[in-house]
């Protein structure tokens, strides 16, 4: 577990998982986010986001979480590991608008500075139309990903908390490879 790809849908997850295994792991950690905006919600160009992450790619570890699925093929080359967080919608609306509540005004990790959390609806409106289409795209990634990766599909809450835990107990008893504390 060297490279780390994380793939799910807004409020799967995938920031908190990212962070956690990056602590656990000493792996450093990756958001979408800070290559897809600028300070003030500006996006890159999707030139520039390209590049950027074909950047990190090329480093010899990390953990990388999120979208931008243009290059999500390079990065599945490079990965070892694949995580698909794919929680239900319902689930995922309750937590984006939980997030927006609690942290609004206030700029999380994931995000580059100058990108306050808010409520924005266009946004939750987004997280239910593409619930289907978005869901297949990384159905078909994680289906066709080779028979090499190690692949981990959760679809509920217990699950993450299991494989944490579980990888928790593996780090204790030096079973990944990866210096413990």
């Amino acid at each position: 577990m060297q490279r780390v790809m994380i793939i799910g849908q807004p409020g799967s997850g995938k920031s908190t998982l990212a962070l956690q295994l990056g602590d656990m792991t000493f792996l450093p950690v990756f958001h979408i986010d800070h290559i897809h905006w600028k300070s003030g919600w500006v996006e890159r160009d999707w030139a520039e986001k390209t590049r950027m992450t074909l950047d990190v790619i090329e480093q010899p570890a990390w953990v990388f979480e999120g979208g931008h699925s243009a290059t999500w093929l390079e990065r599945l080359a490079r990965a070892d590991t694949l995580i698909w967080l794919d929680l239900p919608v319902v689930l995922r609306l309750r937590r984006v608008l939980r997030r927006s509540l609690r942290d609004r005004g206030r700029t999380r990790p994931d995000l580059p500075d100058g990108c306050p959390e808010q409520i924005d609806l266009e946004f939750l409106s987004y997280i239910w139309r593409t619930r289907h289409t978005s869901r297949a795209k990384m159905r078909g990634l994680y289906d066709g990903a080779d028979p090499d990766k190690v692949k981990y599909h959760f679809t509920s809450l217990r699950d993450v908390h299991n494989f944490l835990s579980n990888l928790q107990t593996a780090l204790a008893i030096g079973n990944l490879g990866i210096p413990h504390r």
